[in-house]
């Protein structure tokens, strides 16, 4: 049998053997192929594959994780690094620094996961590195490295962070974010919403938030359910499907309705009905999901039919006003041309170029309709896109 199917298998006789032989025998070329069926194993399988190489490795194997290193997986970066320290301690810091210093982006990776478990005063020296490493394109690097720095509080680290916040590249903002939720600075939500609210990468900032705060905190205020706003509009373009489980949006999205339903959660839950009908009607964009996905995106659809629309949209009708953080999002399950009408008197261009969209769509978009739009918009942009509608 294939030693990776016995070592992620059922039988204690048959993985127990495998991992001990891994270590033992360094075995580089079977752990290069179990790193390689990272996406293709679920999380529990893989924790206790990471689970039967700690209970293989003793005092006198240890050393032979080390030739592991080029191989990173996040799956098992942890259990190396905490085995390397549970047996080396700070007597093999001087191998880890140089491993850190010298090494490929794989080995750093694995070495900042070992300074997670040491003691500050014992890396302090590394912190100008570190930094640096912080914003590897190489994510694990990066995420590692901002690990050991919000360990040790580092203040200056998290502070160019959140002066990336106050960038006109929008890419250095959304970096900033990451770097933020990464170092764990849940004092900083504040300006991460704000961004979020002006950034044309909404989605993908909205997506980074949950990692910050749990979705079921998140929902108690209305930022909150923006955030849940754009993640589920970015289902599945940029936040996979499995996302769903994740965020436990089923019972989200329960607790809403019957607790919660304000004309922001009106808006988030006519959205989520859209999405949900659109996920479950097309085979494609849940094809390369795993049955548990599949099964909670048509159950959270089932949850979602039996809601009332018409109850929904009379909430969500409160937002249609230039102030409103969900204008953009209610403004798509407004049927009346009255009120889209009267959102042309708004100070946003693109909120009046998106009704004009809308009013096309409906076809119901007149003459008369642009020219009011274009004498009250200045942008020269947004006036030749009325112009092409």
């Amino acid at each position: 049998m294939d030693l990776i199917k016995k070592l992620t298998g059922k039988n204690p006789d048959e993985y127990e053997g495998v991992a001990k032989s891994l270590v033992d025998n360094s075995d580089v070329n079977l752990f290069a192929k179990l790193v390689k069926q990272d996406d293709f194993l679920f999380d529990f399988v893989k924790n206790n594959v990471a689970n039967r190489i700690k209970k293989a490795v003793n005092q006198d194997n240890y050393l032979n994780l080390l030739n592991f290193l080029d191989n990173y997986s996040p799956s098992y970066d942890s259990v190396i690094a905490e085995c390397l320290y549970n047996f080396g301690g700070i007597e093999i810091l001087p191998a880890m620094k140089e491993i850190f210093v010298n090494g490929n982006v794989e080995k750093k990776a694995y070495a900042l996961k070992y300074f997670s478990f040491v003691p500050r005063e014992y890396v302090e020296e590394l912190l100008p590195l570190i930094r640096q490493t912080a914003v590897s394109e190489f994510e694990p690097l990066s995420i590692n490295s901002i690990e050991v720095l919000s360990k040790m509080n580092d203040e200056i680290f998290k502070t160019e962070a959140l002066q990336k916040l106050n960038s006109e590249d929008e890419f250095e903002q959304y970096n900033g974010v990451k770097y933020l939720v990464a170092f764990k600075a849940l004092d900083t939500l504040p300006q991460i919403l704000q961004v979020m609210k002006k950034s044309s990468l909404s989605e993908n900032i909205a997506s980074e938030i949950p990692y910050l705060v749990p979705v079921e905190d998140l929902i108690k205020t209305d930022d909150g359910v923006l955030v849940l706003c754009n993640i589920v509009s970015a289902i599945p373009e940029i936040i996979p499907p499995s996302a769903v489980i994740d965020y436990n949006l089923f019972s989200i999205f329960e607790d809403l309705y019957l607790n919660n339903l304000s004309s922001s959660s009106a808006v988030l839950l006519r959205l989520a009905q859209e999405k949900f009908a659109e996920l479950t009607s097309n085979d494609e964009y849940l094809y390369d999901c795993d049955k548990n996905t599949k099964d909670e995106v048509f159950a959270i659809n089932q949850l979602l039919v039996g809601i009332d629309s018409y109850k929904l949209k009379n909430l969500l009708y409160d937002e249609l006003y230039d102030e409103s953080d969900f204008v953009f999002f209610a403004v798509d399950f407004v049927d009346e041309q009255e009120e889209l009408e009267v959102l042309l008197d708004s100070l946003n261009p693109t909120l009046i170029l998106k009704v004009l969209s809308i009013l096309k769509e409906k076809g119901k978009l007149t003459s008369e309709h642009k020219t009011s739009a274009l004498n009250t918009i200045n942008a020269d942009e947004i006036k030749q896109y009325i112009d092409a509608l």
